[in-house]
């Protein structure tokens, strides 16, 4: 199993006590060390407010850290979970994507979604369609970005977008195109779209959830006429180790505190316990198909989760 790993960038609170002027060194310095433990990739969110409430605390904006981390990394790959499909136009951000897979050094790992956190959308101005409107944006983005980076003058008329000889250069260094991942678990759309159009899909799901995805997913293929073991089935989930039991229960507090989440949340994510319980349940994932997984460490900045996990690696 290949193992991911967050970088702090404020979106979940996990900057909360540094100052300014100190965190982009943290961010920075937490990439670096994420390479040098040696995790597949590093990943960051697509969001501009904090969660769970929208508060002054900085949150640092998702496409300009894959530009910065193309430079200031080397070897480790780049993804984002997930781009919102509806913050940038899919031509305009193939064309960034393209760019910034180029200035990696073919690194990229293209991450999109449908977008769903609608305080955002109305802060910012972007009008929030419905559900089902959205999904069907998505899945014209999701044509626009195969044919920008695959063809010369693409063309694509649809009802939201449209391309028209759109020149795209550098084409992507990775071939035909950065590998796409379609996220989101909807069981009726968006696990249809990633039978047409991906390569990776993401789910944050416990085991039984996981297999349920994938047997729903192997439907969806049957369908499309698609190879079902063509498609990466990956898990993005809360990763947080301890010691032992005393050790977990201050982790704990000590997250309640900052991020304003209750501690029961945390006691309900699979992957948050002792080390043996934790390393265990990932075997579990394993086993039922999960080829990819996307930590999200809470305590990144001050804990040895990040150490710890890699172990695995």
């Amino acid at each position: 199993m290949k193992i991911g790993a967050f970088i702090p960038q404020g979106w979940r609170m996990d900057l909360n006590g540094i100052k300014v002027e100190d965190q982009w060194s943290t961010i920075i310095e937490t990439a670096n060390l994420i390479e040098d433990l040696n995790y597949e990739s590093i990943w960051v969110y697509d969001h501009f407010h904090t969660v769970p409430k929208p508060t002054q605390d900085p949150t640092y904006e998702c496409w300009t850290l894959m530009s910065a981390l193309s430079q200031t990394t080397s070897k480790v790959r780049l993804g984002q979970m997930c781009t919102c499909n509806s913050y940038r136009n899919p031509s305009y951000l193939t064309k960034v994507a393209s760019n910034i897979d180029v200035m990696s050094g073919g690194r990229l790992e293209y991450a999109i979604g449908a977008g769903w956190y609608d305080h955002e959308y109305k802060a910012y101005g972007y009008e929030y369609p419905s559900d089902g409107e959205r999904l069907k944006m998505l899945e014209e983005s999701l044509i626009i970005y195969k044919l920008m980076t695959t063809e010369e003058e693409p063309r694509f008329e649809g009802n939201y977008y449209s391309i028209d000889g759109a020149i795209n250069q550098p084409k992507p260094i990775q071939k035909p195109y950065p590998p796409l991942w379609v996220c989101g678990g909807g069981e009726k759309v968006t696990l249809k779209l990633l039978a047409k159009y991906g390569d990776y899909g993401n789910w944050d799901v416990d085991v039984e959830g996981f297999i349920h995805k994938s047997n729903v997913l192997k439907q969806h293929c049957e369908n499309e006429e698609r190879d079902y073991s063509e498609i990466g089935r990956t898990l993005h989930t809360n990763v947080l180790i301890a010691n032992s039991e005393d050790e977990l229960k201050t982790k704990i507090s000590k997250l309640a505190t900052y991020t304003n989440i209750p501690e029961d949340y945390y006691y309900k994510r699979p992957l948050i316990g002792t080390k043996d319980k934790v390393f265990d349940t990932i075997n579990q994932f394993k086993e039922a198909g999960c080829s990819y997984l996307i930590a999200y460490v809470p305590d990144v900045v001050w804990g040895d989760t990040l150490d710890i996990l890699s172990e695995l690696n």
